[in-house]
């Protein structure tokens, strides 16, 4: 039986863009999914058709045992979804903005204001409450629109980056409300390109790219196929690159990438500490001075270069995204109540 999210086959083109080239994804309820991938691969399109701001081309899409194209209207009221970019009214207060969105989901007045209060609490602009939202940084108003996405408590929720521009402290308590919800039994779906992210969150991860899932696993599962772990070494000459390299390659379990600029190599491996002591003595053995050494888990651009082959690229997913997608998630919000 599909999950509480599903799609099958989705696909979506701007022009000659492909932008969805057959998604298919099914999160099973109570769960969270992380759907990673460069920018440009998808995540967002994926979003935007499963909450019903984008009609697919083709393909199939259930959320929360609703069709999306045949009962749209009863999908936007079963969901909430924080887009990639922060839509809220410039011209509202921050408890104005939250108290709109309660009542555009029928709250009542004092329902709704009891709420705002809370959610400003929660996500620390209580101080702020009665500014309005164009004053705001852009940490703030991110966070307010999350908190507006927060109003009601779906039983499905979008969540597109979001913590993108939100510094360490407030990300911690974004993680722990996400936290809450799930153990509450909301099912959500998370995009994010911070792989630590979705080690704290996701029960699953699915990597996106060019418009297609590519892999799927928990985030242990995924770092496994890039190696499992790395040895970092900067050495202190440059000319000693090419021999440190020769002693890298005879422990790693894979190419070595080199850094002429800063003359770091980095390889993967498998072994833990002990191998490092063993690496650590084979430079000293060839003279090979170091000026740092250091084993690490693979990070999100090494989960991208080996299953994609390239690392981020930095462009928009669909034409004219970034001018658009704000609006667009206004809209969403005043017509869930419709």
């Amino acid at each position: 039986m599909p999950g509480a999210i599903y799609a099958e086959g989705l696909v979506k083109t701007f022009g000659d863009v492909r932008a969805l080239d057959g998604v298919d994804l099914d999160v099973p309820e109570g769960t969270v999914l992380g759907l990673l991938g460069p920018n440009g691969a998808g995540k967002t399109t994926t979003v935007r058709c499963l909450t019903t701001l984008l009609r697919p081309d083709s393909g199939k899409a259930v959320v929360a045992g609703l069709d999306v194209l045949r009962h749209p209207n009863e999908v936007r009221r079963s969901i909430g979804l924080s887009g990639q970019f922060a839509a809220v009214d410039e011209y509202l207060t921050g408890r104005e903005n939250l108290q709109m969105v309660g009542q555009l989901y029928q709250m009542k007045a004092k329902e709704a204001k009891v709420r705002a209060d809370e959610l400003l609490e929660q996500f620390n602009l209580a101080d702020a409450a009665d500014r309005t939202a164009k004053t705001y940084s852009g940490g703030m108003r991110r966070r307010l629109d999350l908190a507006a996405a927060l109003v009601v408590s779906p039983p499905v929720m979008f969540m597109d980056e979001p913590t993108t521009g939100l510094d360490p402290r407030n990300r911690q308590q974004l993680w722990e409300v996400i936290k809450q919800l799930v153990s509450g039994g909301t099912t959500l779906l998370l995009t994010t390109q911070y792989l630590e992210e979705a080690d704290h969150l996701a029960h699953d991860i699915a990597v996106v790219d060019h418009g297609r899932v590519i892999a799927r696993g928990t985030s242990d599962q995924l770092k496994a196929r890039t190696g499992g772990e790395r040895v970092e070494v900067v050495v202190h000459d440059r000319e000693h690159i090419p021999t440190a390299a020769e002693v890298l390659a005879g422990f790693g379990k894979g190419d070595t990438s080199i850094e002429d600029h800063t003359r770091m190599l980095t390889v993967p491996v498998t072994g833990g500490a002990k191998l490092l002591a063993e690496v650590i003595r084979e430079l000293d053995a060839r003279g090979i001075e170091i000026d740092d050494i250091g084993l690490r888990r693979p990070t999100l651009d090494d989960v991208f270069l080996s299953l994609t082959g390239h690392v981020a690229e930095v462009k928009d997913e669909e034409p004219g995204a970034a001018a658009g997608a704000a609006a667009k998630d206004r809209r969403h919000k005043k017509e869930t109540a419709k």
